[in-house]
């Protein structure tokens, strides 16, 4: 046996070999022979070989290739790298709300301001319109604005399960339970309360109590009753009904109410304790019209809650949360036609006017009071009166000194 070359290499002629040094032997390479994997070029695949030819290498990139180097084909400029997007805020990319577009928030602003003036006109026009102008003399003309705020008693409205609810019993007829008189003007508004059970003389029905000129004759007589007894000439005219100011109260979400004493009232469904706290609709009226409660002061006190109660509804009414949110202000301006009534001639922006007035009458920025009496059986004083009386027809409630203004219409010195 021939010695081997020991380089092992092709030169021997060996075609055990064969397969592995590329040689071709005349014969198919067996199976196994075909497993062996094939090597990609370092070079990504860039080197091309032709049939018969040797691969060329491609040049690196910026360098021509060499004159005489056949099918290479021309190098395309590399593409301008690609600046990576910002970072989100927080190191990833988050969830963004579209930017509104200031066409679509004028929508929403013109859309709003047309709900809260189109719910108010809506409601206006079942407002029932009453006739309150006496016939006859009257007084003249005056500066400022007097309302006449009237809190009807009568029950022809009500239900018997809602007669029930609030404790007003069954009484019929005509009659009312609150008399307000508010003047606005020049200086501060004044709230002024008319006690029922003031003693008057009613055109055509002698010396009695001053509601009994709304039981006789209505709105008109108790016009023309107030206006001969003090000289002030009414503007305009505003009526609650009995549930009027319990409905209102709810609309408004409560009121807050402040007893120096704790109640207890059966017939009025009422039971509170001393202090400040709020007040649902029935609990308010309760308070408003209970006269078993006040002991000392009796129909002066009762006239001085009722005072509280519609100040502090006036307050709600005009809030900002009244009028952003569209439920209360929906279920506010809902509960006008059902409750309130208005003179001939008031137009919803004469109502505005009087509910923002009403939560203007306490602190400096107003004064509330009741009319000056001499005593407790509620005899109108006849000159502190006429002092009063006075500085309303003159529009002149700045003079009004605090001695003559109290809670009461009794003298400072009784009161305090």
């Amino acid at each position: 046996m021939a010695d081997r070359p020991r380089n092992g290499g092709p030169e021997d002629g060996s075609r055990e070999y064969g397969w592995l040094y590329g040689k071709k032997q005349g014969r198919e390479p067996g199976p196994e022979e075909t497993r062996v994997m094939p090597v990609q070029p370092r070079d990504g695949g860039r080197s091309r070989a032709v049939p018969g030819r040797p691969a060329q290498p491609v040049p690196p990139r910026g360098q021509q290739s060499p004159p005489g180097q056949r099918g290479q084909e021309p190098r395309r400029p590399a593409p301008a790298p690609v600046e990576p997007p910002p970072a989100q805020h927080g190191g990833r990319r988050g969830f963004r709300f579209p930017r509104p577009r200031p066409r679509w928030i004028l929508l929403l602003v013109l859309a709003w301001v047309a709900y809260l003036v189109l719910v108010p006109v809506l409601a206006w026009n079942d407002v029932d319109k009453v006739d309150f102008e006496p016939d006859g003399d009257r007084p003249g003309d005056q500066p400022g604005t007097t309302y006449l705020l009237v809190g009807s008693d009568s029950r022809g409205d009500l239900s018997r399960e809602e007669r029930k609810r609030l404790g007003t019993g069954g009484a019929q007829g005509q009659r009312t339970d609150t008399i307000m008189l508010l003047h606005t003007g020049s200086g501060p508004n004044l709230l002024m309360s008319l006690p029922r059970d003031s003693i008057v003389e009613v055109p055509g029905h002698g010396t009695t109590k001053i509601n009994a000129a709304y039981a006789f004759g209505g709105p008109k007589l108790l016009v023309r009753t107030i206006e001969d007894e003090t000289g002030i000439r009414i503007d305009d005219y505003v009526e609650i009904g009995m549930g009027g100011l319990a409905g209102v109260v709810d609309a408004v979400g409560g009121v807050e109410i402040c007893p120096e004493n704790a109640m207890k009232d059966p017939q009025a469904k009422l039971d509170i304790k001393a202090g400040c706290q709020e007040a649902d609709g029935p609990t308010a009226l309760g308070y408003a019209r209970s006269r078993k409660t006040y002991a000392r002061f009796g129909d002066i006190q009762r006239a001085q809650a009722q005072r509280e109660v519609v100040s502090a509804v006036g307050r709600k009414v005009v809030s900002p949360w009244t009028v952003l949110n569209p439920f209360r202000y929906w279920d506010l301006n809902q509960s006008v036609p059902g409750f309130f009534a208005f003179g001939e001639g008031t137009g919803p922006v004469r109502a505005g006017l009087w509910a923002m007035a009403m939560t203007r009458v306490t602190g400096e920025s107003g004064l509330t009071c009741g009319v000056p009496i001499s005593d407790l059986q509620v005899n109108w004083d006849p000159e502190r009166s006429q002092q009063m009386f006075d500085a309303i027809i003159d529009d002149d409630t700045d003079s009004i000194p605090r001695k003559l203004c109290t809670p009461t219409g009794l003298p400072k010195e009784v009161t305090g």
